[in-house]
């Protein structure tokens, strides 16, 4: 596996995992992940809450950061390297992203689909990823432990006891990355070819 530098970007430093992995130039609110300019790639992870399903749960400075999206989109085209959002962001419309197993664009990305229950979260969590130059690992077994209720909009509209269990945790176990998905996403990055991996 390599070890070059990745920067983490739009992630939290003091209670997420990239901190604790080797060769990982951390990018959270106190740095402005909006600055970096380079020069190795990135795993992205911008304010998901303005482009998601959850959007009614965000408060005004959240929505505020929007554009903040579009931006990782660049960087993660600049860099290479992987964006991480809910499955079905309004992201993906508003910049022309490739649907997940679809055609890649212009820009050679692809976009894939995972549960981040694979990884260790809490719920099922359907995740899309938008790859730029890089090559996705192997996928981990699927765990041993039942799969968490999802609920879904329909179960939702039925009933609103069946919120699907992303929606009953709490707002830092719905954004927090498993360890072993940052694991991943890294390794990920490091694969990008084409840029200086000191």
């Amino acid at each position: 596996m390599s070890t070059g530098t990745v920067a983490a970007l739009y992630v939290d430093g003091e209670r997420g995992p990239y901190r604790a992995i080797l060769g990982v130039d951390v990018w959270d609110e106190a740095r402005d992940a909006s600055q970096y300019a380079g020069p190795w790639p990135v795993v992205a992870h911008p304010p998901c809450g303005p482009w998601s399903r959850l959007r009614h749960m965000c408060g005004a400075a959240l929505l505020a950061q929007e554009w903040l999206g579009p931006l990782a989109v660049e960087q993660v085209r600049t860099w290479g390297g992987v964006l991480e959002h809910p499955a079905g962001s309004a992201l993906w419309t508003a910049c022309r992203l490739p649907s997940p197993g679809g055609f890649p664009d212009e820009h050679g990305g692809v976009t894939i689909e995972v549960e981040q229950w694979l990884w260790g979260h809490r719920a099922v969590k359907p995740t899309w990823l938008y790859v730029v130059g890089a090559s996705v690992p192997p996928m981990p077994p699927r765990p041993s432990t039942p799969r968490p209720p999802s609920g879904g909009k329909d179960a939702y509209r039925r009933d609103p006891k069946l919120r699907s269990m992303l929606e009953r945790l709490s707002k830092g176990q719905r954004h927090l990355t498993p360890p072993a998905f940052a694991d991943w996403l890294v390794e990920l990055a490091r694969s990008v070819v084409g840029v200086d991996h000191d």
